[in-house]
């Protein structure tokens, strides 16, 4: 028997709500996508719901909620119940399992409070979910995958937008309300995660949000964003110059890091694990700071752990970091989706050259993984150098065009 619990809605103050995120578990086994309900599968992989009553005081403060009739005839449960129901209909649930398995963390006092579950807790019977239920998302379908192709095309526009107007709007947050705008106005319903949208050395702050600081002419901005889309997250970073070109030393840390990239490409297939891949990146990273001159000597993580202490990537589906409960050391699998994000964060220190003092490189990309291979599910926004500066010249090129044309 799994019990499942909707997330609650969280306040910013007494009446002020912050945007809901339902838990992924729940949409995932019912496809209701609003707050405060219960589901329970049984043994027999019967769906019950108990939906909040409706309520015609709330409904005109926070719209129209899914009640009983609805869980029957939109989300398919054999049985559905009000809320208020639930005391009297669980518990002899709870009586017959003979295991039950729930998240204690989001369970509410309405059923973890009941006697039936507090002796079947004492019982032993009692046990996590998660464990079994990301191994069941770790995997994608098709349909899933279609979510998340196009969450990643949705962020790829957004972010080569971003890049289009960032010579013009040079503040950070003038940046992250473009692609927050650009995404939702192509169907995002949010964005995954706080935007990340550094100029100049705040790029070297991993996941820097203050959005506070202009950005300087010859700047880089890195910038790290998602959106999700119909319950599917993406999660790319793309590092450019906003005025058009790379410096050299730029130009040097940028192709050590995509090289890295590369070689991390090759290794996404299945049978290899994401603890391998993150192993072979921080071999290459290594390698690059011995190359630029920052480093000497045999790996030492303590100095490596001054230009990067990230991993090279991350499980994605639902959530961000999907699956938490999945080891990188599983041999990876067709269908599954993963990110690789090799950087480098190099520190303002005297004991490094200037030229190199602050700059903040991450390239991000989406993987699938394939019968065959890999699959870069973000590839629409550009990440050779070439490329880019390309991009932003034509870019530069079209805004001359037009202003001669207003004259």
């Amino acid at each position: 028997m799994v019990i499942l619990t909707a997330a609650s809605v969280k306040q910013m103050t007494d009446v002020v709500p912050y945007p809901f995120r339902q838990d992924a578990d729940y949409l995932y086994y019912t496809g209701c996508n609003q707050p405060e309900g219960i589901a329970v599968l049984d043994d027999h992989a019967e769906l019950c719901m108990f939906m909040p009553d409706r309520d015609p005081e709330r409904e005109s403060w926070a719209g129209k909620l899914a009640g009983a009739e609805e869980a029957s005839r939109v989300f398919g449960a054999a049985a559905a119940h009000p809320l208020r129901q639930l005391p009297k209909v669980l518990p002899e649930m709870l009586g017959r399992a003979k295991a039950i398995y729930c998240d204690l963390g989001l369970l509410t006092p309405l059923v973890a409070e009941l006697d039936a579950f507090q002796t079947a807790l004492q019982q032993g019977r009692v046990r996590s979910l998660n464990r079994y239920s990301h191994q069941m998302r770790w995997v994608k379908s098709p349909s899933e995958l279609t979510l998340m192709r196009k969450a990643a095309s949705i962020t790829c526009k957004a972010m080569k937008r971003s890049m289009q107007v960032s010579r013009s709007w040079q503040h950070e947050h003038l940046l992250a309300a473009t692609v927050e705008y650009e995404c939702k106005r192509r169907g995002a319903q949010q964005m995954a995660f706080p935007s990340v949208v550094g100029g100049g050395a705040n790029g070297a702050v991993i996941h820097y949000s203050r959005h506070d600081k202009l950005i300087g002419n010859e700047a880089l901005v890195l910038m790290d964003v998602g959106c999700e889309y119909h319950g599917y997250v993406s999660d790319m970073t793309r590092t450019w110059p906003p005025c058009g070109y790379f410096t050299a030393a730029r130009r040097e840390v940028y192709n050590i890091i995509l090289d890295v990239m590369k070689e991390c490409f090759k290794m996404c297939r299945p049978g290899v694990t994401l603890s391998q891949i993150h192993s072979r990146s921080v071999q290459l990273l290594w390698e690059g700071l011995l190359q630029l001159g920052l480093v000497k000597g045999p790996f030492d993580l303590f100095k490596f752990y001054m230009f990067n202490r990230t991993q090279i990537g991350h499980y994605l589906g639902m959530d961000v970091h999907d699956c938490s409960t999945v080891s990188i050391d599983r041999p990876l699998e067709p269908g599954v989706v993963i990110t690789i994000e090799p950087g480098l964060y190099i520190p303002i220190k005297q004991t490094i050259p200037e030229k190199y003092q602050g700059i903040g490189i991450r390239i991000e990309d989406e993987v699938l993984i394939t019968a065959t291979g890999y699959e870069i599910l973000t590839s629409e926004a550009p990440k050779e150098i070439e490329e880019i500066e390309q991009f932003l010249g034509q870019t530069m090129e079209n805004s001359k065009l037009v202003e001669k044309a207003s004259f």
